[in-house]
């Protein structure tokens, strides 16, 4: 007899990746010949910079071809480290021994969560956020803490509204700004008032930046440019989303040495180290600054012009309610009441795919079902036809 195979208790309640499963039914139905727009998708639509993948041809035909180091080579920690130290306010440098390179920022988030989370342990976690962050705390057999944020501002939280979820168990909060999947970004003050609390509760604070370079209303700011201390920080980053870099699979944490070293060792029973060629590319990126900014802020201004096209396009219908997207690059739309579903997110996505051919993912897979979340990158033509047809569905 043929032997059934059980989920072992490590991944009975994990759930498919709502972002990844969209994205796959949109190429399924393109492949049937149907003419989808797919406004499901978490990446830039640009070409990694010419200077980046020339750098990585270069690195190939080097040797850059074996193992190295766990935690990544030292010239990109040496980078990683410098450009952290160009904003961080301790006055202590952050060195590459703080440093873990990874598989992408996926992994970054997930070793952190690991190495300090564990059975007993809270973990705060404001929603709407990223999906993973619940499955990554549930690998971890920690709690999910979920944390309303305030509709009346953009769905953020604050210091407050931790402290009131807290229990005697909260062990850490997760941050992200600019956040997925509202395009919302914390402010100076706002971002400081959590991590003053966080530093006087001694709670982990793990800050996942890596939409931190898309911002359109002035620069978003780091927690390392304003946290009373680095000894509870784990900040994320990686070259995913602003170098336009999503499968070369690089991402890092900065943290303290002692975390580092902990997430060294778990990752060296795990993945190992990050692709050699892929930690070459992503050091041209970080090393080579002129050229990195000037593609930077290129694809920057046009996912800045997307939303506001996608946003002159939604003053049309008016009832339309939505998160203003001051960074990322997807915007976040309310369709309370849909059809009277219970899932209003959920059926709203099955309804626009169905009757206008628009892929996007339902709210309930970031915490909240009453929305749903659409990315503009894409082209701009195509952006504004796809929210067009999601505010006409919604208002039918």
């Amino acid at each position: 007899m043929p032997l059934q195979f059980q989920p072992s208790p490590n991944i009975v309640r994990l759930k498919e990746s709502a972002t990844l499963a969209v994205a796959a039914k949109a190429r399924a139905l393109k492949a049937q010949g149907i003419p989808v727009i797919d406004l499901g998708a978490g990446e830039p639509d640009f070409d990694t910079p010419a200077f980046i993948r020339q750098a990585a041809a270069r690195a190939i035909e080097s040797g850059a071809t074996r193992y190295t180091n766990t935690e990544g080579i030292l010239p990109l920690r040496e980078a990683i480290a410098a450009d952290a130290n160009r904003i961080q306010v301790q006055g202590v440098p952050v060195t590459p021994a703080e440093v873990v390179v990874s598989n992408g920022s996926k992994q970054s988030l997930y070793n952190a969560v690991v190495c300090c989370f564990g059975p007993g342990d809270d973990v705060l976690i404001p929603i709407p956020s990223w999906t993973s962050y619940f499955e990554m705390v549930e690998l971890a057999r920690a709690t999910s803490v979920p944390v309303m944020g305030d509709p009346a501002n953009s769905l953020k939280v604050t210091a407050d509204m931790l402290a009131a979820a807290a229990t005697p168990r909260t062990k850490g909060v997760m941050l992200n700004s600019p956040n997925n999947p509202t395009g919302a970004v914390y402010s100076r003050d706002e971002l400081a008032a959590i991590l003053a609390l966080a530093s006087a509760r001694g709670w982990w604070v793990i800050a996942d930046e890596i939409y931190l370079r898309i911002a359109y209303e002035g620069n978003a700011v780091s927690a390392l440019e304003i946290a009373p201390s680095r000894d509870n920080l784990i900040i994320v980053n990686g070259v995913a989303k602003a170098y336009a870099m999503t499968g070369w699979r690089i991402g890092w944490t900065i943290a303290p040495a002692a975390v580092s070293k902990a997430m060294t060792a778990f990752q060296g029973h795990t993945t190992s180290n990050a692709a050699a060629v892929s930690q070459h590319a992503a050091l041209a990126a970080l090393a080579e600054r002129v050229a990195a900014d000037d593609a930077v802020n290129a694809m920057v201004r046009a996912f800045h012009e997307r939303r506001d096209a996608v946003v002159r396009a939604l003053a049309a219908f008016p009832s339309v309610r939505y998160v203003h997207p001051a960074g990322a690059f997807y915007i976040y739309v309310n369709v309370e009441g849909f059809r009277g579903a219970a899932d209003p997110g959920g059926a709203f996505a099955a309804a626009v795919l169905e009757e206008q051919q628009v892929a996007i993912v339902p709210g309930s897979a970031f915490g909240t079902p009453n929305w749903i979340r659409a990315s503009y990158a894409t082209t701009e033509a195509i952006a504004v036809e796809g929210i067009t047809r999601i505010a006409k569905c919604l208002t039918a």
